[in-house]
């Protein structure tokens, strides 16, 4: 039998962890959770295979674009850019997709898309912060195609909440998918597809919820492990006596289109 680690053995060690880029595997045996049934980044893939050029916002480590990319081969695009925000996944995605031709480009989360009108036929993004629809129906050519997987409303709200208290239904009802689809009709794009799910986390140690909370840090604003001690030590404690933490995550896909028109 494996012995019980203590909490601070474990908050130091969900400290420590690097944050950048979008690679989970760490939470391997730490934590889990439930992916959705299409398959986003097999998807993207098959999309990137008919695609003449492409663009993925916000790509983070650039990780899935990679695991796309992989799958499109060896009918890959002839032209693959990609943009990041944070100066660390900058240099992380550069350093792994530089191989496979894409260029990335440092472009601010809520920035103009620094590329020209219609440079795009396929535009793809998983999880951007927001999406902005003027912007992406800006730079798809008639006829492209935005393809993405973005958060849900009231994601992990089980664990946000845990830590900030009870939301307000104004926090938790943003970035609900048929807001989002006015949003996108509102800027002359068509959907033609909206699936939403919701899945099941579990947070199997405190070192898993400390990591999480560092990586994916708008969940709870400014977290540190010395603001919210006694929060983590009471959840620790919970987590040895009844076993993981459960949350649930919400994600929805679209699959949009500009029109030819």
């Amino acid at each position: 039998m494996t012995p019980q680690r203590s909490f601070e053995d474990l908050v130091a060690e969900g400290a420590a962890v690097p944050t950048e880029g979008w690679d989970f595997s760490w939470f391997e045996g730490r934590a889990t959770e439930e992916r959705p049934s299409w398959g986003y980044a097999r998807s993207a893939g098959e999309r990137l295979a008919g695609a003449e050029a492409v663009l993925d916002i916000q790509t983070g480590g650039g990780e899935v674009l990679d695991f796309a990319l992989s799958r499109a081969e060896p009918a890959a695009p002839v032209l693959a850019a990609a943009t990041e925000g944070w100066p660390p996944n900058v240099a992380k995605a550069t350093a792994l997709l530089r191989p496979r031709g894409v260029v990335v480009v440092a472009a601010a989360d809520d920035a103009p898309l620094p590329f020209a009108d219609g440079a795009f036929d396929l535009v793809l993004s998983r999880h951007p912060v927001r999406p902005y629809w003027a912007e992406i129906a800006r730079v798809l050519r008639p006829g492209g195609t935005y393809f993405a997987q973005h958060v849900g409303p009231g994601s992990a709200f089980e664990l946000v909440e845990y830590f900030l208290g009870p939301q307000s239904e104004q926090v938790r009802g943003g970035r609900a998918p048929e807001r989002e689809r006015a949003d996108a009709e509102a800027a002359g794009l068509e959907v033609a597809g909206l699936r939403a799910e919701r899945l099941r986390m579990e947070f199997h140690d405190i070192a898993a919820v400390v990591h999480f909370l560092r990586k994916v840090v708008w969940m709870v604003p400014g977290f540190t492990v010395g603001a919210y001690e006694p929060q983590l030590r009471a959840l620790h404690e919970r987590i040895e006596k009844e076993g993981p933490f459960v949350a649930y995550s919400a994600r929805h896909l679209f699959d949009v289109r500009k029109p030819d028109r």
